[in-house]
């Protein structure tokens, strides 16, 4: 059995994007009066945070039979579902391109008429493709991830910067209120 997380890089930079978005709300909201109290905003966000980690806690499982799609027994089902495919029941990968320009893969299957999106910001992708490829006997060989690991650091950079803006925007709003 393989288990295949979301990349750290990935899962970081997008905990850090959220935290660098949503946390000088409150500060703002206390130095401009806003209607709504602070102490929403920051419930928001929690609840936001753990949305957002919920979503970036699915797991890619590879065995014998099936590729399975799964989050943590604390995700409700509603929130994600996951899914699941053996081996047997996959017919093709087929390639689309996203609205970005992008290109993603989608397992299809005879039997049934959904296709199921080939995860693709996980850590150890190219071991994952030729796992499903040996399972399959699918030719991979043009897979390719997403997103490359490079386009998140620059986006953990610019977050890094927002962090920087946000101390100052929460520094100056707690001075200038006082």
């Amino acid at each position: 059995m393989n288990i295949f997380k979301i990349s750290p890089i990935i899962r970081i930079t997008l905990l850090c994007l959220y935290i660098a978005l949503t946390v000088p709300l409150p500060f703002l909201a206390e130095f401009t009066n806003a209607p709504i109290p602070s102490s929403v905003l920051w419930l928001g966000i929690v609840l936001g945070a753990i949305a957002v980690y919920a979503a970036l806690s699915e797991r890619v499982i590879l065995d014998d039979d099936k590729i399975q799609v799964t989050y943590p027994n604390w995700v409700p089902k509603f929130f994600r579902k996951g899914w699941s495919l053996s081996w047997q029941e996959i017919d093709q990968l087929k390639m689309r391109t996203t609205g970005q320009g992008g290109l993603v893969y989608y397992f299809t299957s005879p039997t049934e008429e959904k296709a199921y999106l080939l995860p693709m910001r996980v850590a150890g992708f190219n071991k994952m493709v030729n796992l499903v490829a040996k399972k399959t006997g699918i030719d991979t060989a043009d897979v390719r991830p997403l997103a490359q690991p490079w386009m998140y650091l620059i986006l953990f950079a610019c977050t890094m910067v927002l962090w920087l803006v946000d101390g100052w925007t929460i520094w100056t709003a707690t001075h200038l209120a006082s």
